[in-house]
């Protein structure tokens, strides 16, 4: 059972059946091969309520086959020195990201790069890695040999450097009479418990247009930087003295919570603008519906978006800047399937529901960019290959290979060997360095973005009105006549 950032273990015995508290304080454990052994790791750093003693975290071993043990029992003495040579240190990792990549690869011909040869050529620079990050540098360009996405290297033992978390107010600003001014406060929306607007909470005082005369007391004028006064205060409370007018005069203050990063307000915002344009230019024909990945975030977006806007008689599906994840093929199903009959409806509009009852039935554009990848380059593609729609917007990433099961290294960090690759049905690779090129090609120019045009949104939008225009949904509105059964009715003839 969970308490916190622990829980208590229960041990469960067959004779008797029952279930009995064995240890508590527990953050991880693992039994041994026989069923005798226990080892746990305490938080708390004490026994089995994990109080006998204060400090870090502490390991203890105990019977798992016999009586409860007693505070404090079995705790190890983990207090471990050890001397590490750094260089020696990483010329082995160096050597065994070179072979994890020839041992784990997905393929065996390391794209054709005479992986030996890497091998040779960058070994000449270890004399020269100095620190860690140093080494992770010479991996990567190592790795970039190879010519292929998802080879990450990260990690290591790097030491930790203090960094304060600076806060944000989830609103922009313009200098107005050398004073920070208010033009436009980020909202969470009610419905998004995942974000949280500092400027528009509940009881916050907030408008745009209102001047920020002072930080915590310290008076704010240009050219100091707000941002040097909001320093270290995310999820903290910060006083604001805000005015109406450039002066402290008839000032007032408000408590607000900045956050660390405010931008998933501004994603948010984003997506509601471009669900408001659509909506407008199509005046009220299209959804319009984001996918910011193909994980869990991006699932949740494309149920709340596309499924709320049944009613539009075509969709706009937008993967810019998709994260990738996993393979979309929930998302692809959806938007192909078509429905294949009705139920009559005898309540209000009387309209009969269609069969499955949840789609939208007309034309899918499906807006694409250089900045969507991995699962956001595997969906245009099915949904190019399914033939579900067009695509508007510019080629993708052109990364489309999974990660899994590389070694990691002896100080922690890693370098991901792919493990595998995408190839189509008639057995030729396709979308890794290649992407999924759009069928109306539009770039976002950044003059045109500036004056607040989104090309590729627009274009989509044109699109989709065109083929509702050229084919549209057809759909029945009232139900046939009333049947006849039984005896009333003839049999048919053959």
């Amino acid at each position: 059972t969970a308490g916190g950032a622990s829980a208590t273990l229960h041990r469960y015995q067959l004779r008797d059946r029952r279930a009995t508290s064995f240890v508590t304080g527990v953050a991880d454990y693992d039994v041994s091969a026989d069923g005798h052994k226990l080892i746990y790791r305490s938080g708390g750093g004490g026994g089995r309520g994990g109080a006998a003693a204060a400090g870090g975290p502490a390991v203890f071993v105990v019977d798992a086959d016999r009586a409860v043990p007693q505070a404090g029992a079995g705790r190890l003495n983990i207090t471990l020195r050890a001397n590490i040579d750094p260089k020696a240190e990483f010329k082995q990792i160096f050597y065994e990201g070179w072979r994890n990549q020839r041992d784990y690869l997905y393929v065996p011909n390391m794209h054709g790069s005479d992986w030996p040869k890497m091998r040779t050529m960058y070994e000449q620079l270890l004399p020269f890695v100095m620190h860690r990050a140093d080494l992770n540098y010479l991996l990567d360009q190592m790795g970039a040999e190879i010519a292929i996405g998802h080879s990450y290297v990260r990690g290591g033992d790097i030491p930790e450097v203090p960094a304060a978390s600076g806060g944000q107010l989830g609103a922009d600003f313009t200098i107005d009479q050398g004073r920070y001014k208010i033009t436009k406060i980020y909202d969470a929306e009610s419905w998004n418990p995942d974000l949280r607007a500092p400027l528009a909470g509940p009881g916050v005082d907030v408008r745009v247009g209102d001047y920020i005369l002072a930080v915590n007391g310290e008076e704010l004028q240009t050219p100091d930087n707000l941002y040097r006064m909001l320093d270290g205060t995310a999820n903290h409370q910060v006083v604001l003295t805000l005015n109406s007018r450039a002066s402290m005069d008839g000032a007032r203050r408000v408590t607000v919570i900045p956050v660390a990063n405010d931008q998933g307000l501004r994603t948010r915002a984003w997506v509601e603008h471009n669900r408001h344009v659509v909506d407008s230019l199509s005046k009220g024909q299209l959804a319009y519906v984001y996918l910011p990945n193909t994980g869990q975030p991006g699932y949740t977006s494309f149920n709340r978006y596309y499924f709320a806007q049944q009613d539009r008689k075509g969709a706009i599906i937008d993967e810019r800047f998709n994260g990738g994840g996993q393979a979309a093929d929930y998302i692809i199903d959806v938007l192909q399937r078509d429905f294949d009959g009705y139920f009559n409806n005898v309540a209000g509009d009387r309209m009969p529901f269609t069969s499955p009852a949840a789609g939208i039935w007309g034309p899918k554009i499906m807006i694409i960019n250089e900045m969507a990848g991995s699962g956001g380059d595997l969906m245009p593609w099915m949904f190019h290959y399914r033939k579900i729609g067009t695509l508007v917007g510019k080629r993708t990433w052109g990364g489309l290979v999974h990660t899994a099961d590389t070694p990691g290294f002896i100080d922690g960090g890693s370098m991901i060997a792919p493990r595998g690759g995408f190839f189509r049905r008639d057995n030729q690779w396709d979308v890794e360095n290649v992407g999924q090129a759009p069928d109306i090609d539009v770039e976002n120019w950044p003059k045109d973005m500036a004056a607040g045009h989104d090309a590729q949104l627009e274009r989509a939008v044109a699109e989709g009105l065109k083929q509702l225009a050229a084919k549209p949904v057809q759909r029945a509105t009232k139900e046939p006549p009333s049947p006849l059964w039984g005896k009333r009715i003839k049999p048919p003839t053959e």
